[in-house]
């Protein structure tokens, strides 16, 4: 079986400020229904505490709706379900592994985990890039107020001249 990394990065949600995914995809990645997987959740929820697990809302379905449009997934989530899916977080997805004990299972669950990593990485690389950019604010601003001091103090020291003098130019014959 060959994992593409952009169908796995296509299956992870941003809901309540977490990364999760659905039930309905990782019954997908794991070659077994929705519902087989859900039963084998049920069958083990103690290993799922509420980090682990997150039952979808109405409105929060509303906000994975938006998503599927924005990602541009091959697959189309079945919107006719009789429940609210279930969203794993990367601890839930780590922890189905265990339930789910095959070598398919196994194969995705280390697919899934390198994802989330990778992502966790990049998070950490733009917040990086966010402190510099900050810094490099902070320093201009700096600059900025600098130069506009002085150049108030050099326009206090010109010296002002009589309004009635003669002007300099090309007279217009109008």
């Amino acid at each position: 079986m060959d994992i593409q990394i952009d169908q796995i990065q296509n299956m992870i949600y941003v809901i309540r400020g977490q990364k999760v995914m659905l039930d309905s995809d990782l019954a997908q990645l794991y070659g077994v229904e929705t519902k087989v997987l859900n039963q084998a959740v049920k069958r083990n929820i103690k290993r799922f505490p509420a980090d682990f697990l997150l039952e979808c809302t109405i409105e929060e379905l509303e906000v994975l709706r938006s998503q599927f449009v924005t990602s541009n997934r091959g697959s189309d989530w079945n919107y006719k379900r009789r429940t609210l899916p279930m969203m794993f977080t990367e601890n839930g997805v780590a922890m189905l592994s265990g339930i789910l004990n095959s070598d398919r299972a196994i194969n995705v669950n280390i697919a899934i985990m390198r994802i989330f990593t990778k992502l966790r990485s990049f998070l950490m690389l733009e917040k990086d890039n966010s402190k510099k950019i900050d810094s490099i604010e902070k320093g201009t601003n700096q600059l900025f107020k600098v130069v506009f001091e002085r150049l108030d103090n050099l326009e206090e020291k010109l010296p002002t001249h009589n309004g009635d003098r003669r002007k300099i130019g090309l007279k217009s014959n109008k």
